[in-house]
């Protein structure tokens, strides 16, 4: 009877966080996420033996943790929490609570209620340092120092007696107690790689590779294929092509492997998903025998939508496409490609947080099966890929998603129609194996590299990139050997894909100016380590720290949670985005209020997520936004409608869907609101159900054309009757009112 193998693979990566030159890791995430997600994944995988799984460990990260496992990382983060409360600085204080409260507020800082405590009271204070510190003595620096550690202990180590002790403690933490959390982590992270090795021997998973520090490769080859991927696509001034550069990443990458597990990796899952044909073909030739990417990829390779239904189920013939295994062979060049289901993969990075561990295990395994029975029907094996981050989406299941994993992996392994497997395993038993002669250049992000390149920042990062690239060229010819080695270490350290992932428009965090400060110095480095001095250029930040006035259109389905404070990235990648321009994007009083806002729909539902430019307003005002619905080639709307907010106290005190022309309430607090959310916190986010706004959407939705409809969206904010701020200030956020197989392929089509 022909099966469904799955295979999973579970990607662990954080940035180069040390700077070469002055030793210290500039932010502390590769301990924490050691502490916790590395080490707790695979002790799971080895509970359940007849799955088989795949990890990928980046070289950089695994790097990173021999560091920390010897004693020689300086860390200034666990400096900072191994310092006595008493003998803290008025600076280390202010430190202290930027950043060790850098957590999930709920299922990290929250499941710990004196740490929960800790953090309402600064959040109470606005989540200043300066103005909260009045409101913390002694005693609170060292329970926060303290518990801060322990929140990031995986649930294998807080079972361990003398941390469940300090656990059940919950306050009032002596030095003592600070000290023991401290050189436990030591010990703790001594556990990790060793464990990754002990179940790679014993044949539960395989151990996979990515290039050494987790570059772009394709653009790395050649940043002309930004432009490949996405035609018209602005460029950076100066072309960099350095294929020899990818080489020695992926070189490095596959010898660190060998050396510290004991074996050469058979695959690379490369950054991001990342593919083009010359990197393929440097792959080969450094004996990889497969690699994986992202569906968007494939269809975009073979001319193909990969078009699903209202449940997200590919047809029989697209079912056909993607289940399988692809040989790639041109030329002299050969290699196996896996294709992740991006919908089963997002399910579990971004979905199943959210629901009942039984239930999202049920749903999963119900969809895998699903997904795969038109491939089963045929009398043919199925080959579902699931791939994501294996870190990350941890942090918003309760107790690290243990309960989910156990329920899922007891299911395929009890499920006689499922088999788990390696994807080496995979391969070995695939009968028939798709065929690729080409393939577009792409990432798991919507099959082009605009996160990466493109935007006013990216592409200033890379002509940064070149100008140091040449200047190494030129230079390193005339110095000893150990300076030149340091400097070109610091050129693919720089040459990594997360400098650009918090560049341009799409991606923001608290640790933004950390990220760009320390590219910068690794590019300072590489002239300091030539003898010469760094640039002036490279003394400004390349981040803006304003908005950046870029509109991105919807090209996918989102399903956010709505929650006001817990911004999560990829929960409204795919959504509609327009970034303020401060310069001209205020109104009245010359405030700047707003920085971004987003919009997007799914099957049923509007969402909308406004972020301030500072703290949300505490003084009365509103929050208007306004909606357009255009009907197939109208020359005018055919309804018009405003969402009202009252907001008092920084909170929502009232709102009112209305219509325009006639002032009809459509919905409203207290009246006719079932389905709708709307919260007001850090931002404000809203949902509202889809019918109430566009009614004859419930066709689309269902496969049916919707093509040429659109929703406009604009928000503003008001106080005493006057608007303080727009985005967009001219114009419109422009929602394509589609199904979402058609929504992708007018993405691709732009």
């Amino acid at each position: 009877m022909p099966v469904i193998r799955v295979v999973l693979l579970w990607h662990m990566h954080q940035p180069y966080y040390k700077d070469l030159v002055t030793g210290e890791y500039r932010l502390p995430w590769v301990r924490l996420h050691a502490l916790k997600d590395y080490y707790g994944m695979v002790r799971v995988a080895e509970e359940f033996p007849g799955v088989h799984q795949t990890f990928n460990l980046v070289p950089s990260l695994v790097a990173q943790i021999q560091e920390y496992a010897a004693g020689t990382a300086r860390d200034p983060f666990l400096e900072l929490a191994s310092k006595p409360a008493a003998e803290l600085n008025q600076e280390e204080r202010r430190q202290a609570l930027q950043y060790l409260f850098q957590a999930n507020p709920v299922h990290v800082i929250g499941r710990y209620p004196r740490y929960r405590d800790l953090w309402e009271r600064y959040h109470g204070a606005g989540e200043m340092p300066a103005r909260a510190e009045r409101f913390f003595q002694n005693r609170d620096y060292t329970d926060l120092q303290v518990l801060s550690q322990l929140a990031w202990f995986d649930e294998f180590f807080l079972q361990e007696p003398e941390i469940a002790a300090l656990v059940h403690k919950g306050h009032d933490y002596t030095r003592e107690d600070q000290e023991f959390v401290i050189a436990e982590q030591g010990k703790l992270l001594q556990r990790v790689l060793p464990e990754y090795k002990a179940a790679a021997r014993s044949g539960v998973v395989e151990l996979s590779t990515s290039p050494f520090y987790h570059p772009i490769l394709p653009l790395v080859c050649d940043t002309a294929m930004g432009a490949v991927s996405s035609p018209g696509r602005p460029l950076p001034q100066a072309r960099f092509q350095h294929p020899e550069d990818a080489g020695e990443q992926l070189r490095r990458g596959l010898e660190l492997h060998e050396k510290v597990f004991g074996s050469r990796p058979r695959g690379v899952w490369p950054s991001e998903g990342s593919v083009s044909e010359p990197v393929l073909a440097l792959a080969h030739e450094q004996g990889v025998q497969w690699m994986a990417t992202d569906e968007g990829v494939l269809g975009r390779s073979l001319a193909f939508n990969f078009a699903r239904d209202g449940s997200g189920k590919l047809p029989e013939h697209a079912a056909e496409k993607l289940y399988t295994i692809y040989r790639y062979e041109k030329n002299q060049a050969g290699m196996h490609l896996f294709f992740r289901d991006h919908t089963l993969s997002d399910l579990i990075g971004f979905v199943y947080s959210s629901m009942p561990a039984k239930e999202a295990a049920e749903h999963l395994i119900k969809n895998v099966k699903d997904s795969a029975r038109p491939v089963l029907a045929q009398g043919k094996d199925a080959v579902v890929a699931i791939i994501l981050d294996g870190e990350n989406a941890w942090e918003y299941y309760p107790q690290s998603g243990r309960e989910f994993l156990r329920r899922f992996y007891s299911a395929l392994q009890k499920d006689s129609e499922l088999e788990a497997v390696t994807a080496s395993e995979a391969i070995a038993r695939q009968r028939d194996f798709g065929k690729l002669e080409s393939l577009v250049p792409g990432s798991w992000i919507n099959a082009n590299f605009d996160i990466w390149i493109g935007a006013p920042e990216d592409n200033r990062s890379w002509d940064y990139l070149s100008a140091a690239h040449d200047f190494f060229a030129e230079h390193a010819p005339h110095v000893e050997p150990g300076k030149r080695e340091l400097a070109y270490e610091e050129l693919l350290i720089a040459e990594g894909s997360d400098w650009n992932w918090w560049y341009g428009p799409e991606h923001h965090s608290v640790n933004d100016r950390e990220f760009d400060e320390l590219y910068r110095k690794h590019l300072a480095n590489v002239y300091q380590a030539l003898g010469a001095a760094p640039p002036e250029h490279l003394a400004h930040p390349i981040y803006s720290g304003v908005g950046r006035p870029v509109y991105v259109p919807q090209t996918a389905y989102i399903h956010p949670r709505i929650e006001g404070d817990l911004v999560r990235y990829f929960a409204w990648l795919g959504a509609a985005m327009y970034t303020a321009d401060r310069r001209s994007g205020s109104m009245h009083g010359k405030r700047f209020v707003l920085d971004a806002v987003y919009a997007g729909i799914d099957e049923q539902y509007l969402y909308g997520r406004m972020d301030f430019a500072g703290k949300p307003p505490e003084e009365r005002c509103e929050i208007l936004v306004n909606l357009e619905v255009w009907p197939d080639k109208a020359k005018q709307p055919g309804r018009t409608l405003c969402l009202d907010i009252s907001c008092q106290q920084g909170a929502i005190a009232a709102w009112h869907l209305r219509e325009t022309a006639t002032g009809e309430v459509v919905a409203g607090s207290g009246r006719g609101s079932t389905g709708a959310e709307l919260v007001l916190r850090k931002n404000f986010e809203f949902k509202l159900p889809l019918q109430w706004v566009v009614p004859q959407f419930v066709a689309a939705k269902n496969g049916g054309s919707g093509a040429g409809s659109k929703l406009r969206v604009r928000f503003s904010m008001w106080r005493d009757r006057l608007p303080i701020d727009a985005l967009p200030l001219e114009g419109w956020i422009e929602l394509h009112l589609l199904s979402e197989a058609e929504l992708a392929a007018f993405a691709f089509a732009q």
